[in-house]
């Protein structure tokens, strides 16, 4: 097979593993907020696991004084810890639907006001189409949903959207000081830790002991390896193989995969207004009339 090809296939092999994850991510987060852990245990399980996991390649291979830069430490704030524990306590909130919606669905929204406001972007009409599709979806799925006695809007997703807002800024600053995708990921994990944990064994509250062992692994493997180190390297090297564009339009159908299996694995209902909600925010992500436009 020629090189190029192979690469491709590659890219593609990666781009489905890392689209896996991160449908899954909604998943098994909401399965822990149903749970007995709290979200601050997640969040632990979540930033020491990948700390743990690290730390052998950070002494041997990184220059640690380079973490002490106070761009690092903002940025673990917004990508890591705000992140992470907005998003967990939603998930503790609302049902995994909400979180496929709420917090990917607003992110489009957000990324192009923190890049209007961080990076200086500006709008395209691309962009703006892609907005109006969410807009409309998120409407839709908002009117139709205060119909029905049986659901409703909550805290919950006030927390996603929040999470949403603190992952864009987050990807805005990356940007803007031209931070390495590699050391800023490991940053974040190492910082979030360094910060997080004592705070967590002296004063929050946990549920630890209350789950089995196996839940633990489940969390600390997932959330702490999966999600932090081995799909943020499959996304960059997916990227390097095959754009920004089509991994991004690959990853764009992750809650929609998301919200589609909550209903076997987690019995939570997929509404009307969900999926019109969903269908806005996908058509939105993935901008389809920019396919055709390219063809052109």
């Amino acid at each position: 097979m020629h090189n190029t090809a192979r690469e491709k296939w590659i890219g593609y092999g990666l781009v489905i593993f890392t689209l896996s994850v991160w449908a899954s991510f909604i998943l098994i987060s909401r399965l822990a907020g149903k749970s007995a852990l709290t979200p601050w245990d997640t969040t632990a399980l979540r930033f020491g696991t990948a700390t743990l996991v690290l730390l052998p390649y950070i002494v041997l291979k990184m220059d640690i004084r380079q973490f002490f830069n106070w761009r690092y430490v903002v940025v673990a704030i917004l990508g890591g810890l705000g992140y992470a524990m907005l998003a967990y306590v939603g998930f503790s909130l609302a049902p995994a639907a909400h979180g496929a919606i709420f917090l990917h669905g607003f992110l489009p929204f957000w990324t192009a006001l923190m890049g209007w406001l961080i990076v200086q972007e500006h709008m395209t009409r691309d962009r703006w189409l892609g907005l109006s599709c969410i807009a409309f979806g998120i409407g839709a799925m908002g009117f139709i949903e205060m119909q029905n006695p049986h659901s409703h809007f909550g805290w919950g997703d006030v927390m996603f959207a929040g999470a949403s807002a603190s992952w864009a800024a987050y990807t805005a600053l990356l940007k803007r000081w031209q931070m390495p995708p590699v050391p800023a990921t490991i940053g974040v994990a190492v910082i979030s830790a360094v910060m997080f944990l004592p705070i967590y064994a002296l004063f929050l509250p946990s549920g630890l002991s209350q789950v089995s062992w196996q839940v633990i692994a489940l969390q600390a493997g997932f959330q702490g390896v999966l999600v932090v180190i081995i799909a943020m390297l499959t996304f960059i090297a997916a990227v390097q193989r095959l754009g920004a564009f089509t991994v991004g339009s690959f990853l764009a159908l992750a809650p929609m995969l998301a919200a589609t299996l909550a209903v076997p694995v987690l019995d939570e209902p997929l509404t009307l207004g969900l999926m019109l909600g969903l269908l806005g925010m996908v058509t939105g992500a993935l901008q389809p009339w920019r396919v055709f436009k390219t063809k052109r």
